[in-house]
C-alpha cells in the first residue's frame, strides 16, 4: 500500500469517526484532541515495544501491530486536518534526513 492510499482510507475512516463523535459528544474532537489521541496510542506503542523486547510485561502483547498502525494513521489525519500533505510530509522528511547523513 502507497503513501497515497493510506492517507485516502485514513480520511475515509476518520470521517466515520466524526459521525461517531457528532453522535457522542454533539461535535467531532477537535485537532488538539486528535493529537493527544495519537499521542496516546504512541505511547502504548512504547509500552508494547518494551513488553516485545522482554523489558515490562503486557497483557495486551498481540496489539502491537495494530497500534504501529494506528500511529501511521493518526499522522496521516494529523497532517489532512493541518493542510499538510501527508506524502510530502513523509516524502521531505526521508528526503532530507538521507541528505544530511550522508
Amino acid at each position: 500500500m502507497d503513501l497515497k492510499e493510506v492517507n485516502l482510507l485514513s480520511k475515509e475512516i476518520r470521517n466515520k469517526y466524526f459521525e461517531l463523535e457528532k453522535e457522542i459528544h454533539g461535535s467531532v474532537w477537535s485537532v488538539e484532541e486528535d493529537a493527544l489521541a495519537f499521542l496516546t496510542d504512541a505511547g502504548l506503542v512504547g509500552r508494547l515495544t518494551m513488553d516485545n523486547q522482554g523489558r515490562w510485561p503486557s497483557a495486551d502483547k498481540e496489539l502491537l501491530p495494530s497500534k504501529i498502525g494506528e500511529c501511521v494513521w493518526w499522522l496521516a489525519i494529523l497532517a489532512e486536518r493541518m493542510d499538510l500533505s501527508f506524502e510530502e510530509c513523509v516524502e521531505t522528511f526521508l528526503t532530507e534526513r538521507l541528505k544530511d547523513l550522508k
